[in-house]
């Protein structure tokens, strides 16, 4: 989780989106990457941290096919891990992987993030992708549209002023949108130069270093403007109170003024939940007794879900790696970041010669001789 005192532009700016990869090729590549480091053929256990939603089933089939074994599942919705459920994935397998995404849909006719075609809807519905991520900004959202709305740029005794709405102005609320008034309101003798209260409002004298960032047209004399997209991450935060189990909106909560006014919110959003969850995930790790001695693999990526063209059953899901952390078994452990991840991948073959032909697999299940099951009979019964 990033603290409020975390860089979050520096963040977004090592976060590179363009490093990514079709699933198909992501798939085998991770593989082969696993065998290069020691795993073992046929002793290899994945296990997936994916969101829930139907769109991630295709990633899930091709780690199927790629690593031989259905992968255990360790996601909630939203791409958060359980890391409760460690224990249970190291007990079933010597050699483990651990491939953690967040996901966004994406709209190729619209070009538009954070929207996916949904085809067992009766109308094919386009809806919010992720839907959990969705959810969890849209309360923000809301707050900061309230925001954009009730603070209006314009003169008062003929001197640049803010007209704010005065619950804008309530230091003592517990939740909502918070202005940082000292970055926007002038002040005379240590407090906000007030010129005139309204019935539900008030308007403050603004800041001369605040005034100077806008050219002079987008300050009007005449009608008071709304500050809308003016409103700027840095002069504004939020407030509220979320359960310690909410742990998709405590990854987001501090970077949620940059959430909010991205042109991509569950873009965005996605991408920090992916950064927080590998933190958290591999710390988590780090303190998990029943990977000790095991040999290791974690992941964490954004998937990007492009909605199905006519013809598609699957979205044409693409991969972003973010990070990684691989332990040998023997003591020895390595983070690899973002362009060191996505090298070693891209070393790798995309071909993969020990895939299963998950048709031949499935119709080897049908084919199989009948297996009788018999039922414990009670004393009475026998």
């Amino acid at each position: 989780m990033f603290s409020s005192h975390t860089n979050i532009q520096s963040i977004r700016s090592d976060f590179h989106l363009e490093a990514m990869m079709r699933y198909s090729q992501f798939a085998p590549r991770l593989y082969n990457l696993c065998r290069s480091l020691g795993f073992e053929k046929g002793n290899i256990m994945p296990s997936r941290a994916f969101c829930s939603d139907e769109s991630q089933g295709f990633p899930i089939i091709l780690i199927a096919k790629h690593f031989g074994a259905f992968p255990f599942n360790h996601g909630r919705a939203g791409g958060v891990v359980a890391t409760t459920r460690h224990g249970p994935h190291a007990h079933h397998g010597k050699d483990l992987v651990l491939i953690h995404a967040s996901h966004v849909g994406y709209d190729p006719r619209g070009k538009s993030f954070g929207h996916y075609c949904r085809l067992q809807t009766a109308d094919n519905e386009m809806s919010t992708t992720c839907g959990k991520v969705g959810h969890v900004i849209s309360w923000y959202q809301r707050e900061y549209a309230f925001a954009q709305s009730q603070i209006r740029l314009c003169y008062e005794d003929d001197r640049p002023s803010l007209h704010i709405d005065n619950q804008l102005l309530d230091d003592t609320r517990t939740e909502g949108i918070v202005l940082d008034l000292d970055k926007m309101v002038a002040r005379r003798g240590g407090q906000p130069h007030l010129l005139k209260t309204l019935s539900t409002s008030r308007i403050y004298a603004a800041a001369d270093s605040f005034f100077q960032q806008f050219p002079a047209k987008d300050w009007p004399r005449e009608t008071p403007r709304e500050i809308g997209k003016s409103l700027a991450p840095g002069l504004f935060f939020f407030r509220k109170a979320i359960p310690s189990h909410e742990q998709l909106e405590r990854n987001l909560f501090n970077p949620m003024p940059w959430i909010v006014t991205a042109p991509a919110p569950i873009l965005l959003a996605a991408q920090f939940n992916t950064q927080a969850e590998f933190d958290r995930t591999y710390r988590s790790i780090l303190k998990e007794p029943t990977y000790t001695g095991k040999r290791l693999l974690f992941v964490s990526c954004l998937n990007i879900d492009i909605s199905p063209q006519p013809g598609q059953l699957f979205p044409l899901t693409k991969c972003i790696p973010w990070a990684a952390y691989f332990q040998d078994g023997q003591g020895q452990s390595q983070t690899l970041e973002q362009a060191e991840l996505v090298e070693l991948l891209l070393q790798q073959s995309g071909d993969n010669p020990d895939a299963i032909n998950l048709e031949d697999a499935i119709q080897k299940m049908v084919e199989a001789e009948e297996i009788k099951i018999p039922f414990p009979k009670s004393e009475e019964e026998r």
